[in-house]
């Protein structure tokens, strides 16, 4: 049985919720009907289909995990996601606040052709716009490692890794201040009580509040290249 446009959005965020766990392949239904914005039963339903299908197993008490045909649906339906995302930005210039919703429409139409050809076009990149990695053609993912800006300790050097939000106002704003994935910063201080962070950025001191900075991902600027 093929997936479905529905049954590969379930898959794709199940397989980003496990992304950034540490070693625990098992994610809790509660947590997938969170992202997915959607009723604890209409999970439960969706969690028989796919398991009938073979994508994932259920087992109580700890969750559900993708099986190896549930991984495959959930990568290609990423990277179609998100080289759209990329070719829309780059190639077409959409801003980066545009295009999420966009590349949810055109990723379930698209064909692997089209977006090997995006790919190409987009100069084989290796997140999208966002920060977010994109998986090979081969269903190999890279490894990100990051952490949220607001606990990161000030004296250092970051780059901005990726974007924890969907959220035009906030993606706009935060790229008007120059905070896009790739852009490197001195963390100058962190007031206590979740009070507001500084940082050096172009020549220019920036101040942001504690809940933006949760949004922003840090890490070294040289783990911002992928392996």
């Amino acid at each position: 049985m093929s997936a479905s446009p529905a049954m590969q959005e379930y898959l794709a965020e199940a397989y980003r919720i496990a992304y950034y766990q540490d070693n625990d392949p098992y994610i809790s239904t509660s947590a997938l009907a969170e992202v997915m914005h959607v009723s604890a039963p209409a999970v439960t339903r969706m969690v028989q289909r796919l398991r009938d299908a073979g994508y994932l197993e259920h087992e109580p008490y700890r969750g559900i995990m993708l099986t190896q045909q549930g991984q495959q649906a959930a990568l290609e339906n990423i990277r179609r996601h998100r080289l759209v995302e990329v070719f829309l930005v780059n190639v077409m210039k959409f801003g980066w606040d545009e295009v999420h919703d966009a590349a949810d429409t055109l990723g379930g139409s698209v064909s692997d052709i089209v977006v090997d050809r995006m790919e190409i076009m987009a100069d084989f990149p290796r997140r999208c716009p966002h920060g977010e990695p994109i998986p090979s053609a081969e269903g190999v993912m890279p490894r990100v490692r990051d952490f949220p800006l607001n606990e990161q300790t000030p004296g250092e050097i970051y780059a901005i890794s990726r974007v924890n939000t969907h959220d035009a106002d906030k993606l706009k704003y935060l790229g008007e201040l120059g905070l896009k994935p790739g852009s490197k910063f001195l963390l100058n201080s962190r007031a206590p009580f979740n009070g507001p962070i500084q940082m050096s950025i172009n020549g220019e001191t920036l101040v942001i509040g504690h809940e933006l900075g949760g949004v922003l991902r840090v890490c070294s600027p040289e783990a911002f290249e992928l392996k």
